[in-house]
């Protein structure tokens, strides 16, 4: 069955025929210049006269396809020369001293209106690059990926904007090594320009986008015959140097580190982006929570290198980039191999990360390749004989080789298969393993029905405990044009898929049907400006035993009113369950935990973004049936803007379960649960003053609070899933504390340079005190050791083309 699934699957992809969604697509003829203009915001310059008006724009949000009123008309142009494309727009408004200009930083969108340029070279209709500049002036790029924007891709090019009395207006030069194109005579790029209104709540569009059909990136225009343009060298060094100073319990340590990061393009698509000697010291700190569940928990990135530019190797979900320079895999446990009298006295907690490499790029047929490599150091814990004082080293983690090998073929401007493979590589009898994904997404010409899928095999080499070969299949059918969208849908891991050594899965061993169905408003309806609903379930097996598991269904909704008033509620519903994870005796092993019926309902609302004070609210209660255990809870974010440079947000979560059941050891043949009351408060305050655009100090505080009170109730896991009591009476309570702060002060100080400094607190405490209250709980925290940590850092951009014109 499963093979015929894939075949009628292939049959589809290479039997289907399509088409570009593009028709009459506006047109313009390049205009080339011999003297650029000066990047001012100052429309007076000769290089403008002659180049055809880019006008006529369209409603993309929130009335869909109207037309423009002229009061509030745009008029851009676009000329270019040997050394880069130049881009004006001429925003009309009526009211120019009330056109928003909150200041941010780059690739941060505030209350102010923004112009928005996409080029897209290949004109392929799924990767185009974007320029945006703000009326305050803040600069924003990104690169963009079947309609997915990564703002953590930078570019370096110039802008200005400038209010004047007919409305504002901006310029910009975008170098073209900013960009990638082939080399060819005569090019036809594909172009659209968005205007945002933020005081009307409108965003408008050079040519229509259609909302009801495909992509947003589908619905270029069409930029010709820009002639004898040579892609240039493009290599950009940022050597840094950094320092570092760290106290912690009485102890201070300096250090200071020298390295370079560099983009080189390979060729005309294809570019090596690499990391030599790296420095994360700055990376932010991790939202850590108490975790009882059988899972681990899962980080976002926090290092530059790995969140820009990742787009292809990020197919699949294979690849989840904290396994790289993370704590130590430990696969022999050195805890186990202490003799008598020895104890371990330096036990790293991080591995060091050597250096890394990206090359990635696609060529104008389509065809996209990424490789990554990365190689961290070998990891050695240090044990002391107390005996006779002498030490040995244990190797806890080898030094590691990480690999990423994508090709990735899109056709038709919507559809793409790909082929991804990842390895890891530890020197010695260290654990190797290797994963490979077959990826597809394929859409009709009319971009309204697609099959949607992947099949995928893991291999773990060398590895004494469970050597073996896993398997993941999955595929869907669906609609996601006009209206209503609806998608159903299969996938199964088998019991010995595992793809953890690179990328992150939290269970296998199971397999589910699914399906949704939903609603949407393409345009304005009454007092709305959009609602929407959907619909899912889900159907749960174990895969290997074919056991049922468990069903859930839910249904969402959510709304923005004319007036900026957001707001939405749903409700999820789960049957009762075979939890096969909880008992941590492994999902193969029969072993079960019954979980009752569930009910659980949220609420949120979002007050107007536009006022000086805007307010974000959510609540969620859950009720089980048949079962004492209940929770709830509650969060509100106000976020206060004191004036266009300074912004204020608090963020306040509270939550609480009672009578919640979970593991918590085994004893002998025993598996025993605890019922256990839990309670956790998130405080949470982030805040910024701009100087500039160029300049700003921002503040992250974040204060986590977990108790954990089981008041002596234990029982024993039974073969049935249910519990009965038991003479266990080991005390487990938890008072869980984490507590972080960072002042950021960044300076960018010219084009792709920056000073950053850095100011960080970190206090952690876990014990067993969780009767304690709020206030004591504090006392209690801060009587333990803290961490400060003051670091500088300069990054200094050296543009190779400019470098050789001075030489």
């Amino acid at each position: 069955m499963k093979l015929r699934s894939i075949s009628l699957l292939f049959l589809l992809i290479f039997q289907v025929t399509f088409s570009q969604i593009k028709t009459d697509r506006k047109k313009i003829a390049a205009t080339r210049i011999t003297t650029p203009p000066k990047i001012d915001g100052i429309l007076d310059d000769a290089a403008w006269k002659n180049a055809e008006l880019i006008k006529d724009f369209i409603v993309f949000r929130p009335d869909n396809g109207k037309k423009v009123a002229d009061e509030y008309r745009t008029i851009a142009k676009v000329v270019y020369n040997d050394d880069a494309i130049y881009i004006s727009a001429m925003m009309y408004d009526p009211h120019p001293d009330k056109i928003p200009m909150q200041f941010a930083t780059r690739d941060n969108f505030s209350q102010a209106d923004f112009f928005l340029a996409t080029i897209n070279p290949n004109d392929d209709g799924q990767n185009p690059f974007e320029f945006v500049v703000q009326s305050t002036g803040n600069q924003g790029d990104s690169k963009v990926s079947n309609g997915n924007e990564d703002f953590n891709w930078s570019a370096v090019w110039e802008s200005a904007a400038k209010v004047n009395d007919k409305g504002w207006a901006v310029e910009m030069k975008i170098p073209y090594s900013a960009l990638r194109f082939a080399n060819a005579p005569v090019q036809h790029w594909g172009f659209n320009f968005h205007r945002r209104l933020e005081r009307l709540n409108e965003q408008h569009t050079w040519t229509h986008i259609d909302n009801a059909v495909g992509r947003w990136t589908q619905h270029d225009g069409l930029i010709e015959n820009l002639k004898d343009i040579k892609p240039p060298t493009r290599l950009g060094l940022y050597p840094y140097a950094s320092a570092i100073t760290d106290s912690y319990n009485g102890k201070t340590t300096n250090d200071w580190n020298l390295g370079l990061d560099l983009k080189y393009g390979l060729s005309e698509n294809f570019t090596l982006d690499a990391t030599l000697i790296p420095d994360f010291s700055q990376a932010g700190f991790d939202n850590v929570e108490l975790n009882l569940g059988p899972f681990e928990q899962q980080y976002a990135e926090q290092r530059q290198f790995f969140t820009e530019g990742t787009e292809l190797f990020n197919k699949g979900r294979l690849f989840y980039s904290r396994r790289i320079g993370s704590s130590p895999i430990d696969q022999f446990d050195v805890s186990s191999q202490l003799n008598t009298n020895e104890e371990i006295i330096d036990y790293p907690r991080k591995v060091t990360m050597l250096n890394a490499i990206k090359i990635s790029g696609r060529t104008k047929n389509g065809l996209g390749i990424g490789f990554f490599n990365a190689i961290t150091g070998k990891t050695e814990a240090i044990i002391k004989d107390n005996s006779n004082g002498k030490t040995r080293k244990v190797v806890t983690s080898p030094f590691s080789n990480y690999n990423i090998l994508v090709i990735d073929k899109q056709f038709n401007q919507n559809s793409s298969i790909t082929l991804i493979n990842t390895n890891v590589t530890r020197n010695g009898n260290f654990r190797d393993a290797n994963v490979t994904g077959f990826l597809w997404h394929v859409e009709t010409k009319d971009s309204k029905y697609n099959v949607d899928g992947s099949v995928k095999i893991s291999n773990i080499f060398d590895d004494v405990n469970n050597p073996n070969t896993g398997y993941t299949y999955d595929t869907s059918f669906g609609k996601n044009a006009g209206r209503w969208n609806w998608e159903i849908g299969y996938n199964f891991e088998d019991q010995n898929f595992n793809p953890n050594d690179m990328g992150i899965l939290f269970s296998n061993n199971e397999q589910q049907i699914y399906g949704s169905a939903g609603f949407r408003t393409l345009k304005p309806e009454g007092i709305f400006n959009n609602y929407g609903f959907n619909f899912y379930n889900n159907l749960q097996y174990q895969y290997e035993s074919g056991i049922y598991t468990g069903y859930q269904a839910g249904l969402n909704f959510n709304a923005q009113t004319k007036k900026r008033f957001s707001f939405g509620a749903n409700i999820n519903y789960g049957s009762v369950s075979k939890d096969f994870n909880e008992p941590r005796q492994g999902n193969t092993s029969g072993v079960y935990f019954t979980r009752p019926e569930r009910l659980n309902l949220n609420y949120w609302i979002d007050t107007n973004s536009q006022k000086k004070l805007q307010v974000n609210f959510n609540m969620y209660s859950s009720t089980y049936f048949n079962n004492s255990m209940s929770s709830f809870g509650f969060g509100i974010s106000p976020n206060y803007r004191f004036n266009n440079q300074f912004s204020l947000s608090y963020n306040f979560n509270y939550s609480k379960t009672l009578n919640d059941q979970g593991y918590v050891d085994k004893v002998g043949g025993d598996i025993i649960f605890g019922e256990r009351d839990r309670k956790s408060y998130v405080n949470s305050v982030s805040g910024r003053y701009n100087f500039s655009t160029k300049s700003s100090l921002s503040l992250s505080f974040r204060h986590y609070w977990s108790s954990v009170d089981y008041t002596n109730n234990y029982f024993k896991l039974n073969t049935d899933g249910s519990l009965s009591s038991t003479t266990y009476n080991n005390g487990s309570d938890v008072n869980f504390n984490s507590w972080n702060l960072d002042l950021n002060y960044i300076w960018q100080f010219a084009p792709g340079s920056q000073l950053i400094a850095l100011y960080r607190n970190t206090i952690f405490n876990q014990d067993s005190n969780s009767s304690l209250d709020f206030f004591k709980n504090l006392d209690n925290l801060f009587q333990q050791p803290n961490q400060n940590v003051f670091s500088l850092r300069v990054v200094y951009y050296i543009d190779y083309n400019k470098l050789k014109n001075i030489f």
